[in-house]
């Protein structure tokens, strides 16, 4: 009888050991999750330093920092219209350790315009939330004599071919604003793409190039300074930004462009990571700082799932697929 409750006793110990180690596993992915992020992740940005997407990069990088005590930290890789990029980040690890900035360009231009770019912008990256969208603003040289779109029209066709605009690079956002704002108008300019925005308008701001097309962020200080005239919006209305610019729409019916921005990951990230991550992201845009500065640029903020930002990109890719193929973007 002895050996018998001996037998009985070791058993259920083992029993117990056996229990405890599974709900030891069981428990591992909530302490992973609440231990992420333990070292500083990288956001990458596909253009150089200077314009609208590091601008906004920089604001909810340091509101992150604030709510996780973690280094948010901004790595520009500029060039080959974004490309070197995402291969960059597809060659991370899935660890929710590395992002990228995304736009316009990466996801709804380049798979057009470089089949060959070694990834699928729709199996290969996940998104995680939408950061916000931003009015284009179309902006000229102080010199030139021109002081709306009507009057800029006017002035380009009695220099068919002279003129030149400038662009963050190959399928940026502000390169199809302009190519959108030529098949409406026939405007008959040249396009000169640089690696970035801060670059173009270096160069614009020096008169090198008459037009320009970027976001609140890069040019409202210009404008303000009067270095730079604004002679249209591309959202539907006027903003209250720039409340005396008319929207172009208000000639071109119809006509409207915005430029925006989110966060995307390497596919294989894990889920509860990419919730994290999401989660930060709208807490960072409801910081008072962020919300002041939204409001200032007419920026309407993003923060939703990733779900909700997954639809806004295909959508996006509809749109702009009809652009790209009728003012025959190819890459450069």
């Amino acid at each position: 009888m002895q050996r018998d409750h001996e037998t009985l006793t070791r058993r259920d110990g083992l029993k117990w050991v056996g229990a405890v180690g599974l709900s030891a596993i069981a428990g591992l992915p909530a302490r992973a999750e609440e231990a992420w992020p333990s070292k500083p992740i990288r956001w990458i940005q596909p253009f150089a330093p200077g314009g609208t997407s590091s601008i906004v990069a920089r604001v909810i990088a340091n509101e992150i920092t604030k709510q996780t005590g973690a280094a948010f930290v901004i790595e520009n890789k500029g060039g080959g219209g974004g490309v070197p990029a995402m291969q960059e980040l597809l060659r991370a690890p899935a660890d929710g350790y590395s992002f990228i900035m995304s736009h316009i360009g990466l996801l709804a231009v380049n798979p057009l315009i470089y089949p060959d770019a070694g990834y699928d912008v729709n199996k290969d990256f996940v998104p995680v939330t939408l950061v916000n969208r931003l009015p284009s603003l179309f902006v000229v040289h102080k010199d030139v004599p021109a002081t709306d779109i009507k009057s800029f029209l006017a002035y380009a066709k009695t220099r068919s071919g002279l003129l030149n605009y400038a662009s963050a690079g190959n399928a940026s956002a502000g390169h199809l604003a302009i190519e959108a704002l030529k098949l409406a108008t026939g405007l008959s300019i040249m396009h000169v793409p640089y690696r970035g925005t801060g670059p173009a308008l270096n160069d614009v701001l020096a008169g090198r190039c008459e037009l320009f097309s970027a976001g609140t962020p890069a040019l409202l200080p210009h404008i303000q300074s009067g270095a730079l005239r604004c002679i249209g919006v591309g959202s539907p209305k006027r903003i209250s930004a720039l409340p005396d610019v008319p929207a172009i729409a208000e000639l071109y019916p119809g006509f409207e462009t915005e430029q925006w921005y989110g966060i995307h990951a390497r596919a294989g990230t894990p889920r509860n990571i990419i919730l994290r991550m999401q989660k930060e992201v709208a807490k960072a845009l409801n910081a008072p700082e962020v919300v002041a500065r939204h409001e200032s640029e007419s920026a309407t903020p993003g923060g939703g799932s990733p779900e909700d930002f997954g639809r806004f990109v295909r959508q996006q890719q509809v749109r702009w697929k009809e652009v790209v193929l009728k003012a025959g973007i190819k890459a450069e």
